[in-house]
């Protein structure tokens, strides 16, 4: 920038020496005193306009870096917010999340109360209508199931094993049937 300034200062000032020769020359008759400086000149114009346009095509750039640099600043801008924002999201649904498991914990355990509370309540059922039944004795165990028409601990019998069982009885009473439909057809 400073070296144009100085050389369009220069110019002019050339321009002003070139212009007064000139006047000399033309009035002393010297033409070709008077081409040459017109030569310089003529250069000198041509100098000037090329760096006129060079200053053009900086200040263009300038401004085209200028506009580059605003925008990306608002893009960072842009994404820094929405991280915030997404950040923020997260951490509400984090505690909507922690709100929910202790929510889902308690009815658990409200479930599990209430199985409770129907075992319980089966049992005062029971020793209301059977009126020798003592519900509090020890042969009334969670833990147990009647299989088979026998007290069974629940823990040594699988469901698997009553399926295997099961159908090996059918199997039994299908023979049965089958070797005793043959007798009567005989």
């Amino acid at each position: 920038m400073r070296t144009m300034v100085e050389f369009g200062s220069k110019a002019l000032i050339l321009s002003r020496r070139v212009g007064s020769l000139y006047l000399r020359e033309v009035k002393e008759g010297n033409r070709e005193k008077v081409e040459e400086l017109q030569g310089k000149v003529d250069r000198f114009a041509e100098e000037r306009a090329a760096w006129k346009k060079e200053k053009e095509s900086w200040e263009e750039e300038k401004k085209r870096l200028g506009t580059w640099k605003v925008r990306c600043l608002d893009s960072e801008g842009k994404l820094n917010k929405r991280i915030a924002d997404l950040e923020a999201d997260y951490d509400n649904l984090k505690l909507k999340y922690e709100g929910v498991e202790v929510e889902l914990n308690d009815l658990k355990g409200c479930i599990i109360q209430e199985h409770i509370n129907g075992f319980q309540k089966g049992l005062r059922q029971a020793a209301f209508f059977y009126k020798d039944v003592d519900a509090a004795d020890s042969k009334f165990d969670v833990n147990k199931d009647v299989v088979d028409g026998q007290l069974v601990n629940e823990a040594e019998s699988s469901p698997e094993e009553e399926i295997e069982k099961e159908a090996t009885e059918e199997e039994k009473e299908a023979e049965i049937t089958v070797e005793g439909g043959n007798d009567k057809a005989a």
